[in-house]
C-alpha cells in the first residue's frame, strides 16, 4: 500500500482545520502522512494545532519563518513529503471517508499519474450550494479558458513535480499554473466523477477577491504561459466571464 502525503497550508483557518484533518485521519485508506505547513507569523493558532494534533505520529508540522503564501507552502510540503503520491487539502475543506481509496484504485486501474474528482460546494455552515463535475483533460488548451479542477480533489505522483512544474508564486491561481504545466508536459488529468470532496466557500477567503483573481489571472498567461500582452488579456477576459457564469 503506497504512502499518500497530504499537504495542508495553514493561515488563520482555526474554525475548520480540525474537521479537515480528521477527514484525512478517518479515511478508509490509512497509509497516510499529513504535512501542515504553518504559514502565519502569529504563533497563537500553532499552539492550538499542537494541542490537538501534536501527539499524532501521522502528522508533521513545517513552520514558515514568514508568510510565503499557499502555493510556495505547498511546494515546501512536496519537498518534505515521503509518499509516492501527494494530495492537497485546503484547511477549510474536507474529504469523504472513501476518497483516497477510491481515487488511488481509479488511478491505478486507468494508469493515471494525476487525477481529480467531482466535488460539492458548501457554505460556512456546511449547507449545500452546488456540485462541480470532474472531467478528463488531455491538453492544456482545454483549461485555458476555465480552470475546472478542484485543488482539494487532486492526487498526483510526487515525481511529476520539478523545478519547472510546481505551484506558482501567486496569491491566487497558483494551482491553475500547475495544472497547465502538467498538461503542457503531456500528462493526462483523469477524472473520477464521484463527488468525494466538500469545498467550502467562505466570505473572507482570499479566493473571493475578484481584483486579485484578475491580476493573478493575467500573470498566469503573461508570465507563466509566455503569451503576449494582447493574448493574455484575451484569455483573461474569457476566464473572468466563465468565473462569473459559474458563480452567479
Amino acid at each position: 500500500m503506497d504512502l499518500i502525503s497530504v499537504i495542508i497550508p495553514y493561515f488563520k483557518k482555526k474554525k475548520f482545520i480540525k474537521e479537515a484533518v480528521n477527514s484525512i485521519l478517518q479515511q478508509s485508506y490509512q497509509n497516510v502522512e499529513v504535512l501542515i505547513i504553518y504559514d502565519d507569523p502569529d504563533q497563537t493558532d500553532l499552539e492550538y494545532l499542537m494541542s490537538i494534533f501534536g501527539s499524532n505520529k501521522k502528522i508533521r508540522f513545517i513552520i514558515n519563518k514568514k508568510n510565503i503564501g499557499a502555493g510556495e507552502s505547498r511546494n515546501k510540503g512536496i519537498l518534505s513529503a515521503k509518499g509516492k503520491f501527494v494530495s492537497f487539502l485546503d484547511a477549510d475543506d474536507y474529504w469523504v471517508k472513501e476518497k483516497i481509496s477510491k481515487q488511488i484504485k481509479f488511478m491505478k486501474k486507468k494508469n493515471y499519474k494525476i487525477s481529480h474528482t467531482s466535488y460539492e460546494i458548501i457554505d460556512e455552515r456546511g449547507k449545500h450550494l452546488s456540485n462541480r463535475k470532474a472531467k478528463n483533460f488531455y491538453d492544456y488548451k482545454e483549461i485555458l479558458k476555465s480552470c475546472d479542477i478542484g485543488l482539494s480533489t487532486v492526487i498526483l505522483e510526487k515525481d511529476l513535480i520539478t523545478d519547472e512544474i510546481k505551484f506558482a508564486d501567486l496569491k491566487t491561481k497558483e494551482d491553475f499554473v500547475l495544472w497547465l504545466k502538467l498538461l503542457y508536459s503531456g500528462n493526462i488529468i483523469g477524472a473520477l466523477e464521484e463527488c468525494l470532496v466538500c469545498w467550502r466557500r467562505t466570505k473572507n477567503s482570499l479566493s473571493s477577491s475578484f481584483f486579485q483573481k484578475m491580476s493573478d489571472g493575467f500573470l498566469v498567461y503573461y508570465r507563466h504561459m509566455k503569451f503576449n500582452i494582447f493574448k493574455s488579456f484575451y484569455y483573461l477576459m474569457i476566464l473572468c466571464l466563465n468565473y462569473l457564469l459559474k458563480n452567479r
